[in-house]
């Protein structure tokens, strides 16, 4: 850095810095938020666009340093709002912000577009205190547009890279800038968002800690949907800690979105759970059916390992568990039908000048932009455009009830009782789908690494509203293995 007093920090000490060790050096008074917010630029000037090349960021905010400033000064004269006060936060260009920043989903139809009004949950970030200094780029729409996207690719912003491995590793997705950017240390934290894997998949490939919540914890409005069944944000962190603070933050009951009213954690503070031995008596079962099929050899044993290690901490291990739906033939007609309803009344909030107001306005934005908007075409925009809009279809209703039996009663519901279990365990996200269409938690940690340094993620999930349950397995797991190392950039 060009600032002498802030060298040695940045070169020593940045590199994954807690909330907890960011608010003490604060407290010291060794620290600014606004000398934190000028080294995470400078990492991002010399690691996203230079050096390894991330490109996880789609847009810093112009304001950041202007917040900074004022938070440090709001320190100072009335004292602290709490643990996010003064923490650079990234979320995904898929949540509304109502400042400088543009919300595009990634997709160059657009790139243009500014929110009228912050998304709920940007709302709860400010008011916690918490900085937003970027947006992060992800798989366009949310990796609902073509069937063979790479995952980390949008039109506007380019291909995500996985910083243990750029052009080597998968970067995981649709989240994959949020996921790059927290692993590549840019900010503190970020938040990301799960139609059906997004965050569970890039906390996994880039090491870090992924909580897809129940859906109804944190609210969904004034984020670009896929689908109101299954849409949710998320935290996403290097550590259980960061995550539970995040997620404190971000949870509560939006009038706004009506399910939000069903959540029975709105008083919970879930560092609460942070907790040692939060595995002991705890009953694991291993989804091994299908689910460790998907595992790649070398990464076998780190998944074996994982699993031993819960046994020493005290859980009750049931392997080879079988959820009754596993093998049952899925379909995303829920998604398909959902996005046209869901995309087209977000649209309706959007400026009216930039002209894209309907999902066939971004169909014909994209056939008129030609390759720079269709270098993996929209299949899926195009399949999800030809329903009509009404959610009135027998295919769609009937989809609708066959995933929600076959997800919960005969699903993730089945297997919790019939095995007396707390949690199940999935390698990385692939079993992600199932607790996606139930709208249950999922929370992944890192597991450790194969041979040639790729991320391998354990995934614990569980019924509605569990997430107390799995931060104290996730914590326990994460304290006892601290698997977690930074990528070299």
């Amino acid at each position: 850095m060009l600032n002498p007093k802030l060298d040695s920090l940045y070169k020593d000490w940045l590199v994954e810095a807690t909330i907890t060790e960011i608010q003490e050096k604060i407290t010291a008074q060794e620290l600014t938020s606004e000398e934190l917010v000028l080294m995470y630029l400078a990492r991002i000037a010399e690691f996203d666009q230079a050096g390894s090349k991330i490109n996880s960021i789609i847009e810093v905010n112009p304001e950041a340093l202007h917040i900074a400033k004022a938070l440090d000064f709001e320190r100072e004269t009335k004292g602290s709002r709490g643990p996010l006060h003064g923490i650079p936060v990234i979320i995904k260009d898929n949540i509304d912000t109502a400042d400088k920043m543009h919300t595009s989903a990634g997709s160059l139809a657009l790139a243009e577009s500014y929110a009228k009004k912050d998304a709920f949950l940007v709302k709860k970030l400010r008011e916690a205190g918490a900085i937003i200094i970027a947006k992060a780029n992800l798989t366009e729409w949310a990796n609902f547009m073509a069937e063979n996207m790479p995952t980390g690719y949008s039109s506007r912003g380019g291909q995500v890279m996985n910083p243990y491995g750029p052009g080597k590793f998968i970067v995981g997705g649709s989240s994959s800038g949020s996921a790059a950017a927290i692993a590549s240390n840019f900010a503190t934290v970020s938040v990301g968002t799960e139609t059906s894997g997004s965050i569970l998949s890039p906390a996994s490939q880039n090491s870090l800690v992924g909580i897809k919540p129940t859906v109804g914890l944190i609210s969904r409005s004034g984020i670009i949907p896929i689908s109101h069944t299954q849409d949710t944000a998320g935290p996403m962190a290097r550590t259980v800690q960061d995550a539970a603070i995040l997620l404190n933050a971000l949870q509560g009951v939006d009038k706004e979105d009506t399910v939000t009213a069903s959540n029975n954690l709105v008083d919970i503070d879930f560092t609460e759970f942070l907790n040692n031995d939060g595995l002991k008596g705890k009953r694991i079962g291993i989804a091994r059916e299908v689910y460790f099929d998907y595992l790649q050899e070398e990464q076998k044993p780190v998944m074996e390992a994982a699993i031993e290690k819960l046994k020493e901490l005290g859980a009750e291990v049931v392997d080879s568990v079988v959820i009754p739906s596993t093998k049952e033939e899925w379909d995303i007609n829920v998604l398909l039908y959902e996005f046209k309803t869901d995309l087209n009344a977000y649209l309706k909030t959007v400026d009216a000048s930039i002209g894209i107001r309907t999902l066939e306005d971004v169909i014909d934005f994209n056939t008129r932009t030609g390759e720079k908007a269709l270098k993996f075409e929209q299949k899926i925009l195009l399949d999800s455009q030809e329903t009509t809009g009404n959610l009135t279809e027998p295919e769609y209703l009937n989809s609708l009830l066959k995933d929600q039996y076959l997800s919960k009663e005969n699903g993730i519901d089945a297997v919790l009782q019939e095995h007396d279990l707390d949690a199940v365990v999935f390698p990385n996200n692939f079993g992600a789908m199932i607790p996606a269409k139930a709208g249950y938690p999922s929370i992944t940690v890192p597991a450790g690494y194969t041979t040639e340094g790729e991320p391998v993620g354990i995934t614990f999930t569980s019924d509605a509203y569990s997430e107390p349950s799995l931060l104290e397995i996730s914590y326990a797991f994460e304290q006892a293995t601290k698997h977690r190392k930074p990528p070299v950039l």
